[in-house]
């Protein structure tokens, strides 16, 4: 087996082995319930780098995988080379052109924070440290999905390395399988080291949360389903089901509106009837300020999650959903789909028919709590099961799932004929792979 300190002579970067001080926090992922079992992690300077990596790779045998923040990371990585690409971090705007291009090293809270003040947005989800390279290659389920489509629709290009070490931009005309599978088929085929994509237009945007205590939730619920039933496409609203370590349980609703605020208001306008309101933090606000709503953690930790596609949130479901307290559980989310995402998309997951998601979250603070948390998830999708769809996106995957869980069987022989043709020796592979 290759030495490996052959790579510190090859990479400009930095190249970190089982036995240097802090190879343990470098090989960390974003969720600390996992372990990665890597045999180095290589942060790259730039691509040139990557390109080297991937050719010291091929020509030794081992594998490359590639994660710039350490979400989605399953564990799956026994023996790997982990490559991080933080420091490929280049944000350009054309607020002319309404496009963007980004290295693969760079997070959606900087892309909103340049393209917001020009009136632009992107299409980034709750989180602003989540990356756009690995979000994107997901597919990409954002706020603003009812109104756009998935964020992988709205890319023109990517700049990759491919499995023999060569560097290409990729297009819908110079590539079309290779732009097919990375626009939602996660990052299998090549490493991504820049993305070019569409901005959209938000000169406006309402958003925020409402928060009540639990006892109110059925109202919440029945007014969520009364507003979603017939929601404009710029009109997206969550609904959780919340129950914080020490503290009394709670329902809330998030929302964002893409136009002005007394339009928004009055569109949710059955929740303002609902009594006994904790906070509303609706305003207003730029788009650099969307991961405000959710206030979702910025640093690791440990979790459990789980997601599913919802053809329906008719009264047996809504009655399901509140039959218990959600304990273990930390949030249990409904997230409203349609809209441009129901449309057609040329890409791996295709159109998203199912109108909701369901995401279910909990912390494993030790291994009794992780097995609680597990039953009450395949508890409550048990329960659920006349309304849950059997297929999730990529990026709702967790380590116990498969490819097979999110794309139809058509999707995942293209996906596996690209990647044997691409990268028939497994230079490189995504958080999860689509071999067969």
């Amino acid at each position: 087996m290759s030495n490996l300190n052959d790579l510190r002579s090859l990479i400009r970067g930095h190249v970190s082995l089982a036995g240097d001080d802090g190879f343990d926090q470098a090989r960390r992922p974003w969720n600390l319930a996992v372990e990665q079992p890597v045999r180095a992690v290589v942060e790259a300077a730039d691509a040139d780098d990557v390109a080297a990596l991937v050719r010291y790779a091929r020509d030794a045998g081992l594998t490359v995988s590639a994660q710039p923040s350490g979400h989605g990371a399953t564990g799956d990585v026994d023996g790997v080379i982990l490559l991080r690409t933080g420091r490929l971090d280049e944000v350009r705007v054309d607020p002319g052109a309404r496009t963007a291009r980004v290295g693969a090293g760079v997070a959606w809270g900087q892309v909103q924070a340049v393209a917001g003040p020009r009136g632009l947005t992107g299409l980034p989800g709750s989180s602003p440290v989540v990356s756009v390279a690995g979000y994107t290659l997901g597919g990409g389920l954002s706020w603003f999905g009812r109104r756009y489509g998935w964020a992988a629709d709205s890319v023109t290009a990517f700049e990759v390395v491919d499995a023999d070490g060569d560097r290409a931009r990729v297009t819908a005309d110079s590539d079309a399988d290779l732009f097919w599978a990375l626009r939602g088929g996660g990052g299998d085929f090549a490493l991504v080291t820049a993305i070019e994509f569409d901005l959209h237009p938000a000169p406006a945007l309402y958003g925020g949360r409402l928060l009540w205590s639990a006892d109110r939730a059925a109202e919440v619920l029945e007014a969520y389903r009364a507003i979603t039933a017939t929601a404009p496409d710029e009109l997206t609203v969550w609904f959780d089901l919340l129950q914080f370590p020490g503290s009394a349980p709670l329902v809330a609703v998030d929302v964002t509106y893409l136009g002005d605020a007394a339009e928004g208001r009055a569109l949710l306008r059955p929740l303002d009837r609902i009594d006994a309101l904790i906070s509303d933090s609706r305003a207003a606000m730029p788009v650099a300020e969307l991961g405000s709503i959710t206030a979702e953690p910025t640093t690791p930790g440990p979790g459990m999650s789980r997601g599913e596609l919802l053809t329906g949130l008719d009264d047996l479901a809504a009655k399901t959903l509140l039959s218990a307290p959600i304990d273990p559980l930390l949030s249990v989310q409904i997230r409203h789909l349609g809209g441009a995402l129901a449309r057609p998309s040329d890409s791996p997951h295709g159109p998203l028919s199912e109108p909701y998601a369901l995401y279910l979250f909990g912390i494993p603070s030790t291994p009794e709590a992780a097995t609680a948390i597990r039953a009450r998830q395949r508890e409550l999708v048990r329960s659920l099961a006349p309304a849950v769809s059997g297929r999730k996106p990529y990026t709702y995957l967790n380590p116990a799932e498969t490819v097979a869980d999110a794309f139809t069987p058509a999707a995942l022989t293209r996906l596996r004929e690209i990647k044997q043709r691409r990268d028939p020796r497994n230079v490189l592979r995504g958080n999860y792979p689509v071999g067969a």
